[in-house]
């Protein structure tokens, strides 16, 4: 188990990202601008931040609200890790 002060995510594809999205969060348009396509990697912190991979650094490009770890976690498959 992760020590509790370390962060964790759940790791998905910019298309996995886009099944997951609500019309009330960030817009699929608005993630196409922020450079994420069905290929990206991104992830999904427990506040709901979104993350997009860039070539050295995480971006924040975002975010999720409401139930979203419920959402995450049927659609993905995966736990916090």
């Amino acid at each position: 188990m992760a020590d509790k002060n370390e962060m964790q995510f759940i790791e998905m594809t910019g298309a996995t990202l886009a099944e997951i999205i609500n019309d009330s969060e960030i817009q699929t348009q608005d993630l196409g601008s922020a450079g994420v396509d069905d290929k990206s990697i991104v992830r999904v912190n427990h506040h709901g931040d979104i993350e997009l991979r860039r070539a050295k650094k995480w971006d924040i490009i975002g975010g999720l609200l409401g139930s979203f770890e419920e959402r995450l976690k049927q659609i993905t498959g995966l736990d916090w890790a």
